[in-house]
Parts: C-alpha cells; sequence; structure tokens
C-alpha cells in the first residue's frame, strides 16, 4: 500500500509455525479471492448485457465489495506485474483517474475495443476507480462511447480479477511450504508468517491514515472529496468491510479474544458513523466521531501486537507517509 513506511523488527521468541499461514490461506484468502474473481465476472456481465450506469452500478457495488476482502493482501499476487493499482488506483493525490477516463471518452479512443491494448492503458484509466468514475460520472446513452467504456473496464477488470485468482492457486503453496527445500520465496516458516501478520498491520494502518485520515485532512482545511469511492457513496462502507476482512485474518493468525473485542468496537462505531461519504468532516462532531475511530483502530494495532504479536513471536511498528 503506497505512502506507507514499514518497520519490522523480529523477537527471539518462536514462531506458530504452519498452522496459522495454512488456515489464514484456506479459510480466508482464497475464498476471498474466489470471490473477487466471481463478482467481477458477474460485473462484466451485467456490463455486457446492458452497460448503462443503472443496470451496472449494482454489480459494481459487489465487485468492490469484494475487493474490500481482498485489499489489504499487498504482496504476491497483487504486487506482481502491479496487479494491485491496476485494480484500486487510490490514494489518487493528483485526480489522475478523471483525468485518464475524460481523455478516453474525449478522444473516443479505439483502445476499448481490443482487450489486450486496453491491458496496456495506464492504471489510472482502469480498475474500479475509473470504473466508478465512468458509472457515477455525467449520464450517457447505451450507444454513447461511455457506455463502450464501461463495458471494456469491466471486461478488464474481470479478466484481472481471473489472472489474480490464478496466481493465488500458485501462490498459495509457496505460502503452505515455506522453509522447505526449492521454496525461494519463504526460507523458512517465519518469513511466511511475518508475511501475513504485515499485511494485518499494514492493513490496519491504511484504514486509519489512508480511509479516515485523506477526507479529514486538517481541521482548518477538511478534504471530504478525498475519501475512497465518494463518487458512489461507498466510503464508510469501505471502512466497515475492510476491518471485517483484517478482523477474519486477524482470527486465523492466533487466538486473541482482546484484538477480537477491539475489531468488534471499531466495527460498530464505523457502522454508526450514519456519513457514507464522510461529508460531514468539516462538522466539529462528526469529525470527532472519525477521530474517535481512529483512535480505536489504534487499539486495535496496539491488542494485535500485544496478543498476535507476541504469539507469532514478531513485534512491529508504522510511520505514516501522506505522499502528498
Amino acid at each position: 500500500m503506497r505512502g506507507l513506511v514499514l518497520t519490522l523488527a523480529v523477537t527471539l521468541a518462536p514462531l506458530a509455525g504452519h498452522a496459522g499461514v495454512e488456515q489464514a490461506v484456506d479459510d480466508h484468502i482464497l475464498p476471498a479471492v474466489a470471490a473477487f474473481q466471481a463478482d467481477t465476472t458477474a460485473l462484466r456481465s451485467a456490463a455486457e448485457a446492458d452497460c448503462t450506469q443503472e443496470a451496472v452500478r449494482p454489480a459494481y457495488q459487489s465487485a468492490f465489495d469484494a475487493w474490500m476482502g481482498v485489499a489489504h493482501l499487498q504482496f504476491g499476487p497483487l504486487e506482481e506485474t502491479g496487479r494491485g493499482l491496476s485494480i484500486a488506483f487510490w490514494p489518487d493525490a493528483r485526480g489522475m483517474v478523471p483525468k485518464a477516463v475524460a481523455g478516453l471518452v474525449a478522444e473516443a479512443d479505439p483502445v476499448i475495443d481490443d482487450a489486450d491494448a486496453f491491458a496496456q492503458v495506464s492504471v489510472a484509466g482502469r480498475g474500479l476507480f475509473a470504473i466508478e468514475a465512468v458509472l457515477y460520472g455525467e449520464s450517457y446513452d447505451a450507444d454513447d462511447y461511455a457506455c463502450r467504456l464501461a463495458v471494456a473496464l469491466s471486461r478488464d477488470l474481470a479478466r484481472t480479477g481471473h489472472a489474480l485468482a490464478e496466481a493465488w492457486d500458485a501462490y498459495a503453496e509457496i505460502l503452505r511450504t515455506a522453509g522447505e527445500p526449492g521454496n525461494a520465496a519463504y526460507m523458512s516458516e517465519a518469513e511466511a508468517t511475518r508475511e501475513l501478520y504485515t499485511a494485518l498491520m499494514t492493513g490496519l494502518e491504511f484504514t486509519k491514515d489512508q480511509r479516515l485520515g485523506r477526507p479529514m485532512g486538517t481541521f482548518e482545511r477538511p478534504r471530504p472529496t478525498r475519501a475512497e469511492a465518494w463518487r458512489s457513496g461507498r466510503s464508510q462502507r469501505n471502512v466497515v468491510l475492510s476491518l471485517e476482512a483484517l478482523r477474519g485474518l486477524a482470527a486465523e493468525l492466533a487466538e486473541a479474544p482482546e484484538t477480537d473485542a477491539a475489531f468488534a468496537r471499531a466495527i460498530a462505531t464505523a457502522e454508526a458513523l450514519d456519513d457514507p461519504v464522510f461529508a460531514g468532516v468539516a462538522d466539529p462532531a462528526a469529525r470527532f466521531r472519525l477521530e474517535a475511530l481512529q483512535q480505536e483502530i489504534a487499539s486495535i494495532q496496539t491488542a494485535t501486537a500485544t496478543e498476535i504479536g507476541a504469539a507469532l513471536g514478531v513485534s512491529q511498528g508504522f510511520n505514516s507517509q501522506d505522499g502528498d
């Protein structure tokens, strides 16, 4: 995840071994990746059947829901060939996504008619946020270029979802066989365990500092349109779904009742915000609720380090940088 500086230190305590890794792969990662593949395929089918905005939006929302179950796995298959960025180019500090989409539409670029060529388009012009800019931007008719663009974007995302699933079928075995002869990716069981623990802690930091912190900006200068997926009304929902996914990963890594309780508190707070796109960040009361949620996520991080980190023999600290 961009904009994060990660420092990882390993203690001398023994690690838990393969059990947590195998459970995380089989019960958390692979089902989430399969759901993403299925929902991006459904998105493609919906767009091919009727590419108008109202027709495609429900399938788009489902595909984004599925992405939130995968988005924290920022290693291996999502790192390969920039696959993660081609799915979700965010944060977008320079507004590159709407510019890329506007450029395609303005030029009526025929690249959308060639799937292989479209796969070479800038990552800012592809993926969930590019589709969002089309589906929740200016209205269009079924015979307009924008409608064809919605189809091309959906097909491209489904293609990426399929490739991600195929990549994870292979990568799952790499994680399972960490430390065995011939495994060059993970020279020990400890390395595979740390990979998953890092994904958990980095995901928490990303939600706290990016999904919440970016729209909050500063007290003097809140920036609600920097919220993730605000055009499609998903900012609050993404926070909830991200926390739920991270809670699931945490549960697979170690038994951690305090961590689970901290997750439950934060998720309840996020669900109760009643601010779908964080439009209320300029209001002191609404801002206070977001700050309180940030503190609850920080409490999850502390509990995670104390319980799961200790159980796995891993300690971890983070410093966030906005990158703007």
